[in-house]
């Protein structure tokens, strides 16, 4: 994550790219757990309901930036994930601000919780 964000930024991208899947509120599609018919699982939440919080800054910005089938398959498995990548249509600094507005919104445990995963992930891959 950059130094600098802008949440003002990351609230409007977010709106404009993202809330028609995930929802206005953050709040995802419903019965986001279960594939439709064409097998595809319908858009998880980004608010503290959902698993956004799981998932390291760095998977979170590769997910958006790649899409989920192109991060899936850099891992091996083939999943058609429903996610586009948006890397041809926003910038990295808009990624990041739109994925520090979503963490903006979580409550300060679920924030920090997600905070240690992300350092985790920079130790282990020796990122300091």
């Amino acid at each position: 994550m950059p130094e600098t964000v802008d949440l003002s930024q990351g609230a409007a991208l977010y709106a404009q790219n993202c809330a028609t899947c995930h929802g206005a509120e953050l709040e995802g599609q419903p019965d986001w757990r279960t594939p439709g018919a064409d097998g595809i699982l319908p858009a998880p939440p980004h608010d503290d309901t959902g698993h956004t919080w799981h998932h390291s800054d760095a998977v979170l910005y590769n997910y958006t930036a790649l899409g989920g089938d192109e991060v899936m398959a850099r891992m091996g498995v083939t999943f058609d994930s429903g996610m586009p990548g948006f890397a041809d249509s926003l910038t990295p600094q808009e990624i990041w601000n739109i994925l520090a507005y979503i963490r903006s919104t979580w409550p300060d445990r679920i924030q920090e919780i997600q905070a240690v995963r992300t350092e985790a992930e920079i130790s282990a891959r020796g990122d300091r």
